[in-house]
């Protein structure tokens, strides 16, 4: 069985193949994590996260703001208390509808401090949610070495841009490593719970795995012939090798 550790450390070494905004490679390692709230250990977080729902839906519907936000909080944990472990949060449509849930809860929250503030540098608001995101997926050992590392990152790279549809990938790639890492344990997962009980393997994980680093060098392809060109600069590299 795979440790956060496992699941944190093949989260980032495919987020970086893939993304070089910290942002998102701060919310791929938070989505590998996510998958586990399934636990029965974890319970008494997800009542909290029920109940924070709740909360936040009574505020905004008093100041007469989007109170939806409140109703997805609460839709996500009654998600992971429904779940059996490796069950539906370990499925093909689990890490779908996880990944909806979550990006909407980012996004919607953004959207609503954009509107009762008027601050220029936008990305520190995602920049706090994917924070206080990580205080509720993340162990509290991994928490002190992800929240220094990512603020740093936020500051060595400067402003950077939100962009809705990088959250949603960088989720659904965290979510999917987790899933793909446990299709190697003994117990497999059942990929298209609750549909169907039947187990995936290390068949599963491999294809996964070959298909997603095929595609990360597909769409790295023009950074990978920079650095040939900068290493060999007497042999032509053409931007169609790939």
């Amino acid at each position: 069985m795979s440790s956060y550790k496992g699941h944190t450390i093949f989260a980032l070494v495919l987020a970086l193949m893939f993304f070089n905004n910290p942002l998102i490679i701060a919310l791929s390692v938070i989505g590998a994590n996510i998958p586990d709230f399934d636990h029965k250990f974890k319970k008494d977080n997800v009542y909290k996260m029920i109940i924070l729902g709740l909360i936040v839906f009574i505020s905004l519907y008093i100041l007469k703001l989007p109170y939806y936000l409140g109703l997805i909080i609460v839709f996500l944990g009654t998600v992971f208390y429904f779940s059996q472990h490796r069950s539906f949060t370990h499925s093909i449509f689990g890490v779908l509808t996880l990944t909806a849930t979550v990006s909407l809860i980012l996004i919607w929250a953004y959207e609503i401090l954009m509107d009762i503030t008027i601050i220029p540098t936008s990305y520190l608001f995602m920049a706090i949610l994917i924070a206080l995101l990580s205080f509720l997926f993340l162990n509290k050992k991994l928490l002190l070495i992800f929240l220094p590392l990512f603020f740093i990152s936020l500051f060595l790279f400067g402003t950077l841009t939100v962009n809705y549809v990088e959250i949603a990938v960088g989720l659904f790639l965290g979510l999917l490593s987790h899933i793909v890492l446990d299709s190697f344990s003994p117990s497999g997962i059942k990929l298209f719970a609750p549909l169907s009980s039947k187990k995936s393997h290390k068949q599963f994980g491999t294809l996964s795995i070959v298909l997603l680093l095929i595609l990360a060098i597909y769409l790295r392809r023009f950074e990978i012939i920079m650095l040939m060109q900068y290493f060999f600069p007497n042999i032509y590299f053409s931007y169609g090798f790939i």
